[in-house]
């Protein structure tokens, strides 16, 4: 099995002014960030609920306790990215400044939802596929006559 090359985080913990929309947003409603977050990283929206009702890090300051929600979303986005550090700093980062941990996911995923632009530069063959000009049928001069009467010379 091939080594995988690890990265680092798109942003550091404390980047809040790389996007200062999502630490805003996390500012003033941070469980609604957790869950988005959580949301979009395909595990279930209500997810965060859990450290919130558990430990009420974003309630009332630092936890009692590790929130386990934001330290194993937080690992779970480091393995499947590759990006490199280890579970202490997940902890610590969940524990010690919770919002800036969620917000620091959030930018990481915007940063890996940006689709690149492709320009294809090869040369298109052009085929011209019009159809052979057609004959009309030529007939013999006509001339008026009467009104509604056409008359036709051989």
């Amino acid at each position: 099995m091939a080594a995988r090359t690890e990265t680092e985080w798109n942003t550091a913990l404390l980047d809040c002014f790389e996007d200062a929309s999502t630490c805003c947003y996390g500012f003033w409603c941070g469980p609604c960030l957790a869950c988005t977050v959580s949301g979009r990283f395909g595990e279930c929206y209500c997810l965060p609920l859990c450290d919130v009702l558990c430990t009420g890090a974003q309630l009332f300051g630092p936890p009692v306790c590790v929130p386990p929600v934001a330290a194993s979303m937080r690992a779970a986005m480091r393995n499947r990215y590759g990006i490199e550090g280890s579970i202490a700093d997940d902890i610590l980062a969940a524990c010690c400044c919770t919002w800036c941990a969620w917000c620091q996911m959030h930018r990481e995923l915007k940063h890996r939802r940006k689709t690149p632009v492709v320009i294809n530069m090869q040369q298109q063959n052009v085929i011209n596929m019009q159809p052979a000009a057609m004959m009309m049928p030529t007939m013999a001069p006509t001339y008026m006559g009467q009104p509604q009467t056409i008359m036709i010379s051989n």
